[in-house]
């Protein structure tokens, strides 16, 4: 039996409303079986894992339609957010029973169960993030100006004396990692805001900008000290207001599980006058640190030394870093930040990060907190423990890394796995987190193509299957003028893939102008100005305009039109206005048809015209290529 056309959750007549819901909800529930199956009733049991209940809810025999006996009723969603995980029992008119499951029927209890998100909508999401166009800057890479200099700060650095130089590459990935710099500044940022602008940015994130010994600044230093090679917190005001006057935002980020062993809260090597946490047990720090023989042995971040853990849970750190009225996520917003992007989410306790919701809240009501997540957030498990990102007074959205796993390999034909993927699994993967996902969280998710924590985009769009085998020959490597051009073809449609999507497309620095490079430091390059590639970052531009432009990709409605094989469409509705994304990434030009109510469609990116017939529109699309049809 298909047990699909017996229920489908994703299917308006088995299930409204579609997906999580708010508390208290009501959400509808009808299944189909064949009449020959001889099922007498339909239960529904929900299981609710944070309340640790199971509910029974027998769903009362309607009428048969044709061939198919009817079940239909009703659930309540809890007052309280929840994660029910539900399956359905049949009983047959002899007495017997079987269980329908996401994994099919079966006489035992199904192991794979369908997921109702139960979210407090109380705690609105601020709108900006999501319709709005991110651009994400490594503040070191970025732009230089002044004559840097490195004498006298934190750690021991080497500073580059020439922006076009190579990045240091340290093959043994040891403790030393990250310590050339190039020099970038936050005044450099402001210079290039009007570029940006003009890119349709509308947020810019910015990876940590306080003191820290390394280019990454990810082991902080001194929470409340922009890294004096950057430049002064008045520059950090002045940047934030000239993007503000621009219609820009600013995000930070927040780098809370732990610092660095030489920060003046730990002091390892002694750099700070006062003693920290490895110098004094009587350190105000110590606290702070886990200790199992103290002063060389504590938690540590995955291990690492250079990053000893801190405990979130303990009142003096708490104040300090989110609960205090000058607290480092206060402050920071009343300096001129916007926005809060959680470093490693999965390690912060979830009250960690309610709390920090709540003082933002507080602080900057429009203000806005994503965590840096790369699974499915709805249903994570972290150190054996559920987590509730998404379920409203945690973060208003995520990284949507699972945007980026299924894009590149749509895009490549293959998963990660090497096995085949097509448009059907695009789909597939980005309903399951429309599913999942309340509506505001998935509206704003931060979509991605790369991070610094992944290889360049146009790198792996136009290189070889397999990378090369060491860092060294990875760092060396470029592509080839043939590779390049496929590279920058795919590239062009990923990039619409992104602009169109529900979710604020997100940018990493220079993808724009097609720099390269594998994984960290390799894709952690300077910017090239004057080197761009003019003709991708035009279209970025064009990306960016029509994202300004039109409502409908801002924040309108996703309807899959067409998902198999290399071919894939997708319109954006909102309140008349209708944005239709097509693409093709076989190796073959295609014809697909599609429905139009329009006696024309023209594709936006190329000026292309096409009329319809019969409500029916035919486009002819070639290989390797994306169009927006309006």
């Amino acid at each position: 039996m298909d047990t699909s056309s017996v229920f489908d959750s994703k299917d308006s007549s088995c299930k409204t409303p579609y997906g999580a819901v708010p508390c208290g909800t009501e959400v509808h529930f009808t299944l189909r079986p064949p009449r020959s199956e001889g099922f007498c009733s339909c239960t529904l049991v929900a299981v609710h894992e944070f309340a640790n209940q199971r509910q029974e809810i027998l769903l009362p025999f309607l009428p048969d339609e044709g061939d198919r006996s009817v079940f239909s009723g009703t659930f309540q969603a809890p007052a309280e957010p929840e994660l029910v995980w539900y399956y359905f029992q049949f009983r047959h008119f002899d007495g017997g029973t079987v269980c329908l499951g996401r994994d099919g029927l079966s006489r035992e209890e199904p192991r794979r169960l369908w997921q109702q998100t139960v979210y407090n909508a109380s705690l609105p999401t601020p709108k900006w993030f999501g319709q709005g166009v991110t651009y994400q800057i490594f503040p070191d890479r970025f732009r230089r100006t002044g004559t840097p200099s490195v004498e006298g700060l934190v750690g021991s650095r080497v500073l580059h004396q020439s922006w076009d130089e190579p990045v240091e590459l340290n093959e043994d990935q040891g403790d030393d990692q990250g310590r050339d710099f190039f020099g970038g500044t936050l005044a450099g940022i402001e210079e290039k805001l009007e570029y940006l602008k003009n890119l349709g940015v509308t947020t810019l994130y910015l990876c940590p900008i306080f003191e820290a010994e390394s280019n990454h600044r990810y082991n902080t230093a001194d929470y409340e000290a922009v890294d004096p090679l950057l430049g002064t917190e008045a520059d950090f005001r002045s940047l934030c207001a000239r993007a503000h006057a621009l219609g820009m935002r600013v995000m930070l980020d927040g780098v809370f599980n732990h610092t660095g062993s030489n920060s003046r809260y730990f002091n390892a090597n002694g750099f700070y006058p006062d003693p920290g946490a490895a110098q004094s047990r009587e350190s105000p720090y110590f606290s702070w640190y886990t200790f199992q023989s103290w002063p060389d042995k504590y938690d540590a971040w995955w291990g690492v030394r250079t990053l000893p853990a801190v405990n979130e849970e303990h009142p003096e750190y708490g104040n300090f870093i989110v609960d205090g009225e000058c607290s480092v996520i206060r402050r920071w917003l009343r300096a001129g930040a916007d926005a809060w992007r959680l470093d490693v989410a999965d390690e912060l306790p979830d009250e960690f990060i309610a709390r920090i919701r709540a003082a933002m809240a507080e602080e900057k009501p429009d203000s806005f907190l994503l965590g840096e997540v790369w699974e499915d957030g709805s249903n994570k498990v972290a150190y054996d423990r559920r987590r509730k990102y998404l379920l409203g007074s945690e973060t208003h959205s995520l990284m949507n890394y699972p945007f980026r796993t299924a894009a590149l390999s749509y895009l490549l034909g293959r998963s990660e796995d090497a096995s085949p993927y097509g448009a059907e699994d695009f789909r597939e993967a980005m309903e399951t987190i429309r599913e999942n996902y309340p509506r505001p969280a998935f509206y704003s998710a931060m979509n991605l193509l790369g991070t610094h924590d992944t290889p360049r985009i146009l790198t792996l769009l136009g290189g070889p299957e397999t990378p090369p085998a060491t860092r060294r020959e990875r760092a060396a490597f470029r592509l080839s003028p043939e590779a390049r051009v496929r590279g920058l073809r795919r590239v062009r449609m990923a990039a619409l893939l992104l602009y169109a999507f529900p979710g604020s497309p997100t940018v990493f620095y220079g993808d724009e102008a097609g720099m390269e490079g594998w994984e960290d430091p390799m894709n952690r390059g300077t910017f090239p100005w004057g080197r761009e590639d003019r003709e991708l970052q035009a279209h970025f531009l064009r990306l960016g305009t029509l994202r300004r432009q039109r409502p409908s990709l801002q924040s309108g409605e996703l309807r899959w039109l067409y998902a198999e094989g290399p071919l894939l469409a997708f319109a954006r509705e909102l309140e008349g206005e209708t944005s239709t994304a097509v693409f093709n990434t076989g190796t073959s030009p295609a014809c697909l048809e599609l429905p139009w109510d329009a006696p024309f469609a023209n594709d936006v990116l190329t000026g292309g015209k096409f009329p319809s017939v019969g409500g029916k529109l035919f486009v002819a699309v070639p290989p390797e290529h994306g169009m927006l049809l309006i």
